[in-house]
């Protein structure tokens, strides 16, 4: 896959899906601790939200480091802005500013 077409491929994703989380693996099933907390999160919270394997997708696996510089994976993003990866998330959620976060995007749960 072509640099042009990774990013155009990491960019779908981010404007088909309020809230997207490149990770290892699938929800259902992480492939490494960190995406599979950043996961279980996102499913507490309840909010929505679509997830890349990156494993399925070297070119998407190193290519999204690029697009946020951001070195590691998971990753999470929120209305096309990178939020961080799972250490961030899960302070955040610990804090109540990832809800709050959801909350003001509109996306929280029972807040269409």
């Amino acid at each position: 896959m072509s640099d042009a077409a990774t990013r155009e491929t990491i960019r779908q994703a981010l404007t088909e899906n309020d809230v997207v989380l490149f990770m290892k693996g699938v929800p259902a099933f992480p492939q490494c601790g960190f995406s599979s907390v950043a996961a279980r999160v996102l499913d507490h919270v309840g909010v929505e939200y679509a997830a890349v394997n990156v494993l399925e997708n070297h070119a998407v696996r190193e290519g999204i480091k690029i697009y946020s510089d951001w070195p590691t994976i998971p990753q999470l993003y929120v209305k096309g802005e990178f939020v961080g990866g799972s250490d961030i998330i899960k302070e955040m959620f610990e804090t109540g500013e990832l809800q709050q976060l959801f909350k003001n995007t509109g996306l929280a749960p029972g807040s269409e």
